[in-house]
């Protein structure tokens, strides 16, 4: 008995081997029969593009999931003396955009279909203020933080001390005459109009040209915001 057992399993297995090779060969036919009508290259070619078709619906589905790019803040200077200004920017059309002001949410704004977007009458702290952004879909995510926007408000006028002359009329002799005084660091300064260099301490010189009998010399420091001191002096020449 256990002698016809074995003797069946073998055939068994026997005919299992069998059917899987004759599959292996028709496999085999049909693959030379369809390299024979179509040719190796164009099969390569169908496989390849498969492959194309498969990568660019992938890529598809990744560039919908992709967050929108990070937004631009434009501002039209980097210091003012006035306590709101408006706050432009370009970010990809469709989003929506968060402003934060020294890392705390400002405003909520829409990108146009244009790619570009404003923020009328934002509020400044005296002093410097520091604004970033970030751009959101309702789909897609959110952008990364914008590169930093610093806005400083200013609205003191910057300090002038004449150094020479110390007062605001004098009679001199000569008709060549240093005009010299100190300010602060990065101010613009006009002598009569004529740009004076502005050392990094604040100090400035200038050399003017006196004619006979009294000369009005006004001096005017400038900062960065907008702000003004003006001194006027009357120099007279005496030859």
């Amino acid at each position: 008995m256990a002698e016809f057992k074995r003797s069946r399993l073998k055939r068994e297995t026997g005919e299992e081997i069998t059917k899987k090779t004759v599959l292996l060969g028709l496999l085999t036919v049909v693959l030379f029969a369809l390299i024979m009508i179509f040719g190796l290259p164009l099969l390569v070619r169908f496989s390849i593009m498969l492959g194309d078709i498969k990568k660019g619906r992938e890529s598809e589905i990744t560039i919908k999931e992709l967050p929108p790019s990070a937004p631009r803040l434009i501002a039209p200077f980097e210091a003012t003396n006035s306590a709101s200004l408006k706050i432009n920017g370009i970010a990809e059309s469709g989003s929506q955009i968060d402003l934060l002001k020294n890392e705390v949410l400002f405003e909520t704004t829409e990108v146009d279909e244009t790619g570009e977007f404003v923020f009328e009458d934002v509020i400044l702290d005296s002093g410097v203020n520091i604004f970033t952004a970030l751009a959101r879909r309702e789909d897609g995510g959110t952008s990364e933080v914008s590169s930093v926007l610093e806005i400083i408000f200013d609205d003191e006028a910057p300090e002038l001390v004449m150094i020479n002359p110390s007062e605001t009329e004098l009679t001199v002799e000569s008709d060549d005459f240093d005009v010299v005084g100190k300010s602060e660091p990065g101010t613009s300064v006009f002598v009569n109009g004529r740009v004076a260099m502005v050392d990094d301490e604040g100090r400035f010189k200038l050399k003017i040209q006196l004619s006979a009998g009294k000369n009005d010399v006004e001096v005017v420091v400038r900062d960065l915001a907008g702000n003004e001191t003006k001194k006027k002096i009357q120099i007279t020449y005496e030859f």
